[in-house]
């Protein structure tokens, strides 16, 4: 017990986390003792790492196959899940597949077989099916958005998943909603339901109304993000015709923003998420699929453009401000004649300053064509900058490392004379392209 401890304690530090909150120490205690487990806790509050610690602990170092599989609704979340277990550093190797890229990508990862599998249930389907590898030493399945997850393989795709994993001794299953049903396949009966979907004492989220003086938004729209200034925010549509046309409309007025819906392509999906981490742009025009399951920080605002048709939707998009301790405002644009459904309430009607200004990012995102397969660092980028590209410490912004390529934050203004003095420079062994994305 005393070295599960230390563990425990080696991977926080790792993580830069000090403490696990209560949630996380309920179901670490739940999880490892119980054989099914049902986690509901609101978005942002960690639930990741509250079923990764103790998943951890039921792995085998001896064994070379599968022993964990966790299933999500989406790419994003795969990827963040998988960038989590590597940042803890436990030793054990983690892949995360899905949709949208090409099967050869995972051939050639699972050819080195990973004791954490991460995918979703149409491609993790597709793997099971074609016996890619053994599923019988898989002892452990985690749902991660339980209810979206259903969802998304409710084309049989779930269920076949089930028909494979015979041999699982522990359940968990996560969701920051709560009455979502349970299919019997899934086997939870007699879980123990961990419940903090009501323990919201800390959050300072204010809600409050614009009224637009026409039906089309969009001016006022302009009005709202003048106001709220360089703050970063979401706003949020209904569907992506909408966010398209917004997003012209945004062009055509200089405002700096970036996209995310399903309609997209995943490696743009993945850039836009990664400008808005870097600074590079401030305001992200998004679907509900950025509502939750994919890693991007704080948020000082959120903007429903639209108002979603179900309550469930309208939660989860606030969720993405005011998290834990933090402030945070969500705002209802209302247009003329609209009447807003019987679940909005405690909204105040505001008048807006819209004389503020939006400042143009300060920051850009380069691309460097390698990463992790190429044996390249975090350090060996930033001494590229420093030395090549003769950068100061305040010049360098986050960098992203991914397995085959990396993302680097520099200021707009010298971001011309990067690439001239970096592209087709060498890091490590390695030819690299830098461009702008």
């Amino acid at each position: 017990m005393a070295n599960n401890i230390k563990a425990q304690q080696d991977i926080l530090e790792k993580l830069n986390i000090y403490a696990l909150n209560p949630m996380q120490e309920s179901a670490l205690a739940s999880i490892e003792a119980n054989d099914k487990t049902i986690l509901l806790s609101p978005t942002g509050t960690g639930k990741t790492l509250a079923f990764l610690l103790p998943l951890l602990e039921t792995l085998d170092p001896e064994c070379e196959d599968v022993q964990a599989l966790i299933i999500v609704p989406s790419r994003e979340l795969a990827i963040q899940i998988e960038t989590v277990i590597r940042d803890m550093g436990s030793g054990y190797k983690a892949n995360a597949i899905y949709g949208g890229r090409a099967i050869s990508k995972d051939k050639i990862e699972l050819k080195h077989t990973p004791a954490i599998l991460i995918g979703t249930p149409g491609r993790l389907a597709d793997h099971f099916e074609q016996a890619r590898f053994t599923t019988k030493f898989i002892k452990t399945l985690v749902i991660d958005e339980f209810d979206i997850s259903i969802e998304v393989g409710a084309g049989g795709e779930m269920k076949d998943i089930m028909s494979y994993l015979a041999n699982v001794t522990k359940r968990i299953l996560t969701s920051a909603t709560q009455g979502a049903s349970i299919p019997k396949y899934l086997r939870m009966d007699g879980a123990k339901t961990l419940n903090f979907l009501s323990e919201k004492p800390n959050s300072k989220l204010e809600i409050k109304t614009v009224v637009s003086p026409s039906a089309n938004k969009h001016n006022t729209l302009v009005d709202l993000l003048h106001h709220v200034g360089n703050e970063p925010g979401i706003v949020f549509c209904n569907k992506k015709e909408r966010l398209e046309d917004l997003s012209r409309f945004l062009d055509k007025k200089n405002i700096a923003h970036t996209c995310f819906y399903g309609g997209m392509e995943q490696h743009d999906r993945e850039r836009a998420l990664i400008k808005l981490r870097n600074g590079s742009v401030s305001i992200l025009i998004a679907s509900d699929l950025a509502s939750r399951g994919i890693d991007i920080p704080e948020m000082s605002y959120i903007i429903h453009y639209e108002i979603p048709d179900a309550y469930q939707e309208y939660t989860h998009r606030n969720g993405r401000t005011a998290r834990v301790n933090a402030k945070g405002t969500a705002y209802l644009i209302k247009g003329d004649r609209e009447v807003f459904p019987e679940f909005i309430e405690n909204s105040k009607t505001i008048r807006i300053n819209a004389s503020g200004d939006i400042k143009p990012p300060f920051w850009t995102t380069l691309f460097i064509s390698g990463g992790r397969k190429d044996k390249i660092s975090k350090g060996d980028i930033a001494g590229l900058f420093f030395k090549q590209g003769q950068i100061n410490k305040d010049q360098l912004g986050v960098i992203e490392l991914k397995q085959d390529c990396a993302f680097v934050a520099v200021p707009v203004t010298i971001a011309d004379d990067l690439i001239a003095k970096l592209n087709n420079s060498r890091l490590k062994k390695k030819k690299v392209r830098v461009t702008l994305i």
